[in-house]
């Protein structure tokens, strides 16, 4: 169901997920739309400095030298197949890269909060709400969200700041965790941008435990009403 919430401000921070070069660069891993989702990446940090938000950026960063992954996918050389530490296509996209004052976290796992001190400090900071950007929706986006809500965070997904190899990857991803995103909520970038300004919007609210049942045929049309 559609409703209308606002943010208290001090409660909220920024959270903004492996916008690393190779989703732009190597054509095995592209984001389709990558440039779009950029943008509103731009506007939402634009939004959250604006209004004394925290950024916090993570990239995905695989070193298999000090990692014991036996299944991981390597490369003729060995090295991981995606994300090696020694690529330089992990950097953050410059026109979404950390200001001076913002740290870039580097995770070593899909979610930015299955370890690390990361999630104790936010909620020792007072925070309540994640606005959560970034990719991919279904793999690193997914984990994320699913460990921001079961550490108590409230997630507001914005759908149209995240991204997937396909559109089908990522819309589905949306819907299945709109299904379950209890405590938090779905906008776009501008309705994320109007609640950084601490302004009341109607959101996209999960209505108790009955799923949103979505087929090959609908998912757009129920991706798009979110």
């Amino acid at each position: 169901m559609k409703a209308p919430i606002s943010i208290k401000r001090g409660t909220v921070a920024a959270i903004f997920i492996d916008l690393q070069e190779e989703h732009r660069q190597d054509p095995r891993y592209l984001v389709e739309g990558y440039e779009k989702i950029l943008a509103n990446v731009q506007r939402l940090q634009a939004a959250a400095r604006q209004n004394h938000v925290p950024l916090h950026h993570w990239a995905y960063i695989v070193d298999l030298d000090s990692q014991d992954r036996p299944f991981h996918p390597v490369g003729e050389d060995g090295k991981s197949a995606f994300s090696d530490k020694s690529d330089p296509l992990t950097e953050i996209c410059r026109e979404v890269a950390p200001a001076d004052s913002e740290a870039l976290l580097i995770k070593a796992e899909a979610s930015a909060f299955r370890s690390g001190p990361a999630g104790d400090r936010l909620k020792a900071s007072g925070i309540e709400w994640l606005v959560i950007a970034g990719v991919w929706t279904e793999a690193c986006i997914d984990a994320s969200v699913k460990d921001a809500v079961a550490k108590g965070f409230r997630v507001l997904l914005v759908k149209d700041a995240c991204g997937s190899g396909s559109a089908a990857m990522h819309q589905t991803a949306v819907l299945n965790l709109a299904n379950r995103l209890y405590g938090g909520a779905v906008t776009d970038t501008e309705g994320a941008c109007r609640l950084l300004a601490g302004e009341t919007v109607t959101v996209w609210q999960v209505e108790g435990s009955v799923p949103l049942r979505f087929t090959f045929e609908n998912a757009a049309l129920l991706y798009a009403e979110l």
